[in-house]
C-alpha cells in the first residue's frame, strides 16, 4: 500500500528532548527569563522555535528571531549531543529498509543540524532523502518541509503511497494538509490529547507497535 515513509526527527527517531530544552532555557535566559520548570520547555520539541518563543514566552518576531541565535549558541556545540536514539529505532529502520520502503526524514529542525545528528547516530544511510527547514528560519511548517521531501523523493504525484509518522500534533496536520496519512507515536513529546484530538490514522504506543504497524501497512 505505502511506498514511502517519512519521519520527524525529534521524538520520533531521537529522544532530543534534553538538549533542545536546555538550549532553549538558555535562550530565555538571555532575556532575563529564568525558567526552570522543564515541563514548560517540553513544548518546544517538534514545532518551529521562532513560533514557539512567540506562542509560550509572548516574545515579538524580531525578540524570537534573536532568541532562536542564543538557543544555537549552546545547541550548535553542546545541545544537539544531549540527545539519543529511541531503543528500537535501529531495528525498525533495518526491518523497514530490508522491505524495499523508501525512507526520509521531514523535519522542522535546520537541515545541517539534521544532517549531523544522522550522521552522529550512524542511522543516515538508512534514508533516501534527509530533508529539514533552511537555517535563515524558512521552510519551518511541517507542510512546507514534506512538500520539498515528497519534490526530492519524486513522489508529489503519489501522495497516496506516502506515509508521514510523528509525534506532534503539527505533524498529522502538516501530513493532511499535503494530503498524506500519517501515524502517531506516543513516546515523544506530544500529549495522548493533543494527538487523539489531531485525529491520526493510527497511534502507536511504543517503536515496536509503530514497527508491526508499518510492516502491516507494507503488505
Amino acid at each position: 500500500m505505502y511506498k514511502a515513509i517519512l519521519f520527524d526527527l525529534d521524538g520520533t527517531l531521537t529522544e532530543s528532548g534534553p538538549g533542545i530544552m536546555n538550549s532553549v532555557k538558555y535562550a530565555l535566559e538571555k532575556f532575563g527569563i529564568r525558567e526552570n520548570d522543564f515541563t514548560k520547555l517540553r513544548a518546544f520539541v517538534g514545532p518551529p522555535l521562532i513560533d514557539s518563543f512567540q506562542r509560550f514566552y509572548g516574545l515579538d518576531e524580531g525578540s524570537a528571531k534573536k532568541a532562536v541565535e542564543y538557543y544555537r549558541e549552546y545547541f550548535v556545540p553542546k545541545g544537539i549531543f544531549e540527545n539519543e536514539l529511541y531503543p528500537g529505532v535501529r531495528e525498525m529502520l533495518e526491518e523497514l529498509k530490508h522491505s524495499g520502503y523508501l525512507l526520509a526524514v521531514a523535519s522542522s529542525k535546520p537541515e545541517p543540524y539534521v544532517c549531523r545528528i544522522m550522521d552522529y547516530f550512524e542511522i543516515a544511510d538508512f534514508f533516501d532523502v534527509i530533508t529539514g527547514s533552511t537555517l535563515d528560519e524558512k521552510r519551518t511548517d511541517k507542510h512546507e518541509v514534506i512538500e520539498e521531501t515528497l519534490d526530492r523523493l519524486g513522489m508529489k504525484e503519489m501522495r497516496s503511497q506516502v506515509l508521514m509518522v510523528g509525534d506532534k500534533e503539527h505533524d498529522v496536520f502538516g501530513a493532511r494538509t499535503s494530503g498524506l496519512d500519517c501515524i502517531a507515536v506516543l513516546y515523544g513529546y506530544g500529549t495522548r490529547e493533543e494527538i487523539e484530538a489531531a485525529a491520526p490514522l493510527k497511534i502507536a504506543e511504543t517503536v515496536e507497535e509503530l514497527t508491526q504497524f508499518l510492516t502491516v501497512f507494507g503488505d
